[in-house]
């Protein structure tokens, strides 16, 4: 009688805990969406973040010939920058550029301190998306790489 008293509160405390989860987030989840990249400035944010996505951020730049957009990092997330127009490069702090032409896709890795800049003489423009890195997983290898 006492283990079905124990698993009765157990149970009661399992549900109560996701409950109040439920609760506490009061963020709605992520759903489907459909946006322009009509921005009037040279950087537009798309994707904010939470609530629109579970983690993922990104948005739209315009670099004119000879702009960058500063030395930054993206923390413990990773960046993939899909260029539409234009050519530049990628700096990673410690390791030689990187250049592109469009289109292209350049791979930040988390951690990594990098700047992007347009060495073309036409206006850049690339969608960036940010997202948080698994970590704990394995690196991709070539084969799942070219899966994508």
């Amino acid at each position: 009688m006492r283990l079905s008293r124990l698993l009765f509160f157990a149970a009661i405390l399992a549900v109560s805990a996701v409950s109040l989860a439920q609760l506490v987030s009061q963020q709605p989840k992520p759903s489907a969406l459909s946006l322009e990249l009509r921005c009037a400035g040279g950087d537009c944010p798309i994707l904010p973040g939470v609530p629109q996505t579970a983690g993922m951020r990104g948005g739209f730049v315009r670099l004119k010939p000879g702009g960058s957009v500063g030395w930054h990092t993206t923390g413990k997330n990773e960046e993939s920058l899909v260029i539409l127009r234009g050519s530049g490069e990628a700096r990673l702090q410690g390791q030689p550029a990187k250049p592109f032409i469009a289109p292209a896709l350049v791979y930040i890795p988390p951690s990594t301190r990098h700047n992007v800049a347009n060495t073309g003489n036409e206006l850049l423009e690339y969608v960036y998306v940010v997202a948080p890195a698994n970590l704990e997983s394995k690196e991709p290898t070539a084969s799942s790489a070219s899966r994508l």
